[in-house]
């Protein structure tokens, strides 16, 4: 029955909760006098018209108030606020129409008894309804999930107001590390110290805990969540205050625990003015923009106001998903234009360049899957190296300002082919950087990005979700980590310092041991892991082997010389380049080669122009390997 009405059309329910008004209006009305009069009192004349005719008058003005917007299942004090001002309006106004029309019969002492009547038949019905239909016994709490909430401040006060609407989930406990705070109840419910965690996740059976911790530090959130790791619960966690700013906590906000929470530090604040400066009021190009790093870089440059956005991809699935999110977003002073080509068709690059007048180009078009380049070489080389010059060359002769390549740490002496790639991609815009014209030339260099397409994290969820094993290819291999929005910003800043051939590179911490971060994930999802110490754990992590071109570590620098810029997190690095003399004949051999699929040679040519390239494995390339 309660979900039959539960399930009934808004304004049927509407419908009866004005019905039911009406007749208790009428009710009340008749209770006033006869608890006044102390006796069962029937009206006569013209009065019985005046009781009769009382929601007439009392039904507009709860419209008015939203009596019948508010749905009752979620009703707040606001809501009772509403009420108490409505049935004052509404009995001060009849009181005053029935002396006015000089009906005989009503006691002064009327008007406040039915005011006081009304406030509480009015009010209590909507709040006995409310406890009705959201009580344990029709809410059938034996079948969600018991969670905990740790963090009884007003983000985790949010959250459990919102969780006792919740379909899901069963709030049954507040954690909080605020010794004022423990021992009391907050909606009925709990504070209690993070000593007793573990004890209460066995009591209730909780099977998540939900961090409701938005503003707190990088540090005191790996302190909680090296509490929670070993424990058996789902950990999922509100976003930040930043990304909360827009509007109330929401369950619809919670998420799992972002793998940048174990980065070890505090994320890098960007330099406000160096943002717009290459951006605001300016056709800006983005090439790659459906990728990771393109489409992050299209969100943000979109809210420092170009003149003119330009969206360009190979991919016509991934162009149509950032196109039609960016056009979601609404923002009405850029133009967005979503084009579809390949950063090696130069002939197109021209005219897009010509037709918008592109004032500043990002780009992140690139092959950067390891094993994927290693097999695929020449595709590797000709959309990596000769991209990027094709692009550069264009733009030169566009006079485009600005010119801000996203390359890799895989560049900086690299043991693959992708990063053999970069790293003469670096050089041909360091060499072009030196000739005589008005584009300025930049690259960042940067390690991994969370949860980009290809990275460990995604796949990393989805061997624990279809119940491992993991796969790690080595348990030594680290790597450096920063989340896509970190990268992004620093692309952007490092444009706006552009002085020419610039190579910038972020102060990234310390590396992360991927071992670690699948143990934590594993952890994080309230499982174990299976190995020799606990063979009863859930979730296995083999190690796997080297892959064509990994190593176990990555580089930022190829040199130790490193200056300051604006920006004390962003360095950049004083390195050795070659002239555009010396590397155009070499790039014309390697072009020459690649198209001939000369997989020898062109690997000779990637050694000769990258003498730190160290092959990790030998050729792979499919093709070549086939002897084809």
């Amino acid at each position: 029955m309660i979900q039959t009405i539960l399930n009934l059309p808004r304004k049927t329910k509407q419908a009866i909760m004005l019905l039911a008004d009406s007749v208790a209006i009428v009710a009340i009305l008749f209770a006033s006098f006869t608890i006044r009069l102390g006796h069962w009192y029937l009206p006569e004349g013209d009065l019985i018209w005046v009781l009769l005719g009382a929601p007439v008058l009392a039904v507009p003005i709860f419209m008015r108030f939203g009596l019948y917007r508010a749905v009752i299942r979620y009703i707040g004090y606001e809501a009772l606020w509403a009420v108490g001002q409505a049935v004052t309006l509404y009995a001060l106004i009849w009181g005053l129409v029935g002396f006015m029309l000089s009906v005989d019969g009503i006691p002064r002492s009327v008007i406040l008894i039915n005011w006081m009547l009304t406030l509480l038949v009015i009010g209590g019905s909507r709040m006995l309804a409310r406890w009705f239909l959201t009580t344990e016994s029709f809410s059938n709490k034996a079948s969600k999930n018991n969670v905990i909430i740790y963090g009884a401040g007003s983000a985790g006060r949010q959250l459990s107001n919102a969780l006792q609407h919740s379909k899901e989930y069963n709030h049954v406990a507040f954690i909080d590390d605020d010794p004022i705070k423990q021992d009391s109840f907050i909606n009925n419910v709990e504070v209690l110290s993070p000593s007793k965690l573990s004890e209460t996740i066995t009591i209730y059976n909780a099977s998540e805990v939900l961090l409701a911790l938005p503003s707190i530090s990088r540090k005191h959130r790996n302190e909680i969540i090296e509490l929670l790791s070993p424990l058996p619960v789902n950990v999922r966690s509100l976003p930040s205050v930043t990304e909360l700013a827009q509007g109330k906590v929401k369950i619809d906000d919670l998420r799992e625990v972002d793998i940048k929470d174990l980065l070890g530090r505090e994320p890098i604040a960007p330099n406000e003015k160096l943002l717009k400066i290459k951006i605001s009021d300016k056709v800006v190009m983005v090439t790659g923009a459906g990728g990771s790093i393109g489409s992050e870089l299209c969100r943000q440059i979109l809210f420092l106001r170009p003149k003119q956005l330009i969206l360009f991809e190979i991919s016509e699935s991934s162009l149509y998903q950032i196109e039609r999110e960016l056009d979601e977003i609404g923002v009405p002073y850029a133009d967005i234009f979503p084009i579809l080509g390949s950063v090696r068709d130069r002939e197109r690059l021209e005219k897009i360049c010509k037709h918008f007048g592109v004032q500043t180009i990002y780009h992140a078009a690139a092959y950067k899957h390891v094993p994927l380049v290693e097999y695929n070489n020449s595709e590797g080389v000709l959309n990596n190296t000769f991209g990027t010059k094709i692009v550069a060359e264009v733009a030169i002769a566009a006079k485009v300002e600005t010119f801000v390549l996203i390359s890799t740490d895989k560049a900086v002496r690299p043991s693959n082919t992708m990063g053999a790639t970069k790293r003469v991609a670096e050089l041909v815009l360091q060499a072009l950087s030196d000739q005589d014209h008005s584009t300025c030339f930049t690259m960042v260099r940067f390690g991994n990005v969370l949860d980009s397409s290809g990275s460990v994290i995604p796949l990393f969820k989805k061997q624990i979700k279809d119940g491992g094993p993991i796969t790690v290819t080595d348990a030594n291999m680290v790597r450096y980590f920063m989340t896509i929005p970190e990268a992004v910003e620093l692309v952007i800043q490092a444009g706006a310092m552009c002085k020419g051939g610039d190579v910038f590179v972020l102060d990234m911490g310390e590396p992360v041991r991927i071992y670690d971060l699948a143990t934590r994930m594993i952890q994080l999802s309230g499982l174990h892991v299976l190995d020799d110490d606990n063979p009863d754990g859930d979730i296995e992590i083999k190690c796997i082997g080297l892959r064509p071109g990994e190593k176990l570590y990555e580089e930022l620098l190829v040199g130790d010389n490193t200056s300051e810029t604006d920006n004390p997190l962003i360095l950049r690095a004083e390195e050795a380049m070659l002239d555009w003399v010396t590397l155009k004949p070499i790039l014309d051999q390697l072009h020459e080669a690649t198209k001939n699929s000369d997989q020898e040679k062109v690997r000779e040519l990637l050694i000769e122009i990258v003498p730190d390239f160290k092959p990790q494995c030998d050729i792979a390339d499919l093709l070549f390997s086939n002897g084809q």
